[in-house]
């Protein structure tokens, strides 16, 4: 017997199609009576850019996509096009930050949690640099398949000592952290909304705004308690409205900073009145804010009701937002519906 003949034949992999029921791919994210804000990151950094020639801009071909286009059109000596290589942005962005710099690092989500992870972990994170690094399509914000979609962001660089996150809500959230970031003398990975971004967090909470490393109460309530961090704040508060309908009271602790988180904050609400305590997030449910609250209720004693709403820990389908946000409990319909069969 020949060696050919003794070799083994595989059929190729046959891999079942899936369907969406709706083609569009990108949809907005506020639900209707929001306003909203144009490029409310670009804006902002120009802002700050204005009053310390230190700030710098660099784009991994994707200024028009992050709201950095405006900071480059505003400053053109001070931006810096590094061209599709995330490796060789974080490493720039780096070098500039040892040279006195605060260099702002913009590029999608899957490519800086993915790509340049290592590059982040020691040419950034390692050194303490302050390099800002903003990134859009985060989670479950576009509707382009795992390509895109970085579901996982949170739980790579949660564990990456040094590095602060930021998941904002709102507009509201995206200008209020780029002072605050700037201001942090250290890395920092922020999530990014961009174009014209709801203003949500103000409507519900006027006094409202963005504090580093600080959880708010956005809305009060007996029966229920929502932690919940970026988009998924203005779908429980949205959620809570319907829920109140049905006399079910609940309530909206916003948690902005996923790293450092506020403890005492989100401890001494869940301490209160026996009420079920449900974490919300876009984001895997393994490594994120719905892991990261358990682990400081289980440590502090608090033992509650407790429900995690978040993204499965499988990889998403491609489709129109609306329709996967629904599909994988994102929605307000879905928010609203696990909570009342939670109860």
């Amino acid at each position: 017997m020949t060696r050919a003949s003794m070799a083994r034949k595989y059929e190729p992999r046959q891999v079942p199609a899936k369907k969406i029921a709706t083609s569009a791919m990108i949809a907005s994210l506020a639900a209707e009576g929001y306003d909203t804000v144009s490029a409310p990151f670009g804006e902002a950094l120009v802002q700050a850019a204005r009053k310390d020639d230190r700030i710098v801009g660099l784009s991994a071909d994707l200024s028009k996509y992050t709201d950095l286009h405006i900071f480059a059109q505003a400053m053109p000596d001070r931006f810096y096009q590094m061209g599709m290589a995330e490796q060789l942005l974080m490493s720039a962005a780096a070098g500039m930050a040892r040279e006195g710099f605060i260099p702002i690092a913009t590029t999608y989500a899957v490519f800086a949690s993915r790509r340049a992870y290592d590059f982040i972990a020691m040419a950034i994170a390692e050194e303490n640099l302050p390099v800002k690094i903003v990134c859009a399509l985060p989670g479950l914000t576009t509707g382009y398949g795992p390509s895109h979609q970085a579901t996982e962001d949170l739980a790579i660089f949660r564990g990456l000592p040094n590095m602060v996150l930021i998941d904002p809500c709102d507009a509201c959230d995206v200008a209020g952290m780029v002072p605050e970031m700037l201001a942090h003398d250290g890395p920092v990975y922020a999530r990014l909304l961009r174009g014209k971004v709801p203003t949500v967090l103000t409507r519900h909470k006027p006094d409202y705004k963005f504090q580093l490393g600080r959880a708010q109460m956005i809305r009060e309530g007996r029966d229920v308690l929502v932690v919940s961090s970026g988009i998924m704040t203005m779908r429980a508060l949205d959620a809570a409205e319907r829920l109140a309908a049905d006399n079910v009271d609940v309530a909206v602790l916003h948690v902005p900073t996923i790293k450092p988180l506020d403890v005492s904050t989100i401890v001494a609400a869940a301490r209160e009145g026996g009420r079920l305590v449900v974490t919300a997030e876009n984001h895997t449910v393994n490594g994120g804010l719905g892991e990261a609250v358990a682990r400081e209720l289980m440590l502090a004693g608090v033992h509650v009701p407790f429900r995690m709403i978040g993204l499965p820990d499988e990889f998403l389908e491609a489709g129109a937002l609306p329709t996967l946000h629904d599909m994988y409990g994102l929605s307000v319909a879905r928010v609203a519906d696990q909570i009342k069969s939670w109860l």
